[in-house]
């Protein structure tokens, strides 16, 4: 198979180019929702008995199956696990959690409903660009369809009962992975992330909590849950999501206006190493291909197939990798292999 064929299909639907709101900033928007079911333990107290029975009524409750399929963890490879986790369909909670532990999947691969991770159910919704709104819609229909046929635990006071008091409330955990990588060639990066964690918001990594800011890439979200409504938690993150997306393009204003001549340098020496490096680690990657899209983005590169960004934050990581070329992998074959693939990808016109 052809690595144009494999991105098609492979690609879940936000890594495909977005032409949504800021769409050139914002990689994606991220709803989640936990809950779990009425009288029956959190997943890390319930025994296995209990675990099956969770999954067997979370199952009961999805219409349109022909739309849907059902991926047991402990049936699936680590490299294929590791691969949902790199797609940010499941989280990297779910690689290593029970035997009956899952992930329902729409064919689009948008909406994921992840079954006994920390909570029994985790329903998210991923789409491309800024998209919060359209988002919690789709989170919202599912989770009244999931509730109409399940008791989900819930107090008056305290909301809907979760395995971690954080989520306590509405349970919506709301993000936007962002590019940033002016605010950081400007060292303004520092300053705009202390000011949004003074607004209750979090600042994280790739792949979430405890993972590392890597290619310039950040996911801010929200903080509260517990005494703001599911629309407030929008609006707020939605208010500060544009401000940062404000202080990123007044940062490449000014590297454009005063310091074009660095910038060009910083861009042509990234192209120039993933278009001609044999072998390239993870985290070189993901920092060069953020400069190359910043190129593309002001129009200093031309040529350069628009969607290679969003393809490459995913196929060049390991488990990917692995899933592309059908074995496992040395972390020195996957450098070379991360190589081959980023110079297939940037010559495609």
């Amino acid at each position: 198979m052809s690595l144009d064929n494999f991105i098609k299909k492979h690609a879940s639907n936000w890594m495909k180019e977005g032409k949504g709101e800021y769409s050139d900033i914002v990689i994606s928007s991220r709803i989640r929702l936990a809950r779990n079911i009425d009288n029956i333990p959190f997943p890390q107290l319930a025994d296995q008995n209990q675990q099956k029975q969770v999954e067997k009524m979370v199952s009961e409750t999805i219409d349109n199956k022909d739309h849907y399929r059902f991926l047991l963890m402990s049936s699936l490879s680590y490299e294929d696990r590791l691969t949902l986790v790199e797609k940010h369909l499941i989280s990297p909670t779910l690689i290593n959690e029970s035997k009956y532990s899952g992930v329902w999947l729409n064919n689009e691969e948008t909406v994921s409903i992840m079954i006994n991770e920390e909570d029994h159910i985790r329903i998210q919704v991923v789409l491309p660009s800024l998209n919060l709104e359209e988002g919690l819609q789709v989170a919202d229909e599912i989770d009244n369809l999931i509730e109409s046929k399940l008791e989900y635990g819930f107090d008056e006071q305290k909301g809907y009962l979760t395995a971690c008091p954080t989520n306590l409330g509405t349970g919506l955990r709301a993000s936007v992975m962002v590019h940033l990588p002016a605010l950081v060639l400007t060292k303004q990066i520092n300053r705009v992330l202390t000011a949004v964690s003074q607004l209750g918001l979090a600042v994280r990594g790739i792949y979430g909590e405890g993972s590392e800011s890597l290619g310039n890439i950040l996911q801010i979200s929200n903080q509260v849950t517990l005494g703001q409504s599911e629309t407030e938690i929008i609006d707020n993150l939605r208010r500060v999501s544009k401000q940062i997306i404000d202080h990123e393009l007044n940062s490449r204003k000014y590297l454009m206006e005063e310091n074009k001549v660095a910038l060009l340098d910083k861009v042509y020496r990234a192209y120039g190493i993933l278009s001609n490096a044999y072998t390239i680690t993870s985290k070189e990657a993901l920092e060069l291909l953020s400069y190359v899209k910043l190129g593309v983005d002001l129009e200093l590169l031309d040529g350069i197939n628009p969607h290679f960004f969003k393809e490459l934050i995913v196929i060049t990581r390991p488990g990917f990798l692995q899933k592309l070329y059908g074995q496992q992998l040395s972390s020195e074959v996957r450098d070379i292999k991360r190589a081959e693939v980023i110079r297939e990808v940037l010559q495609k016109k």
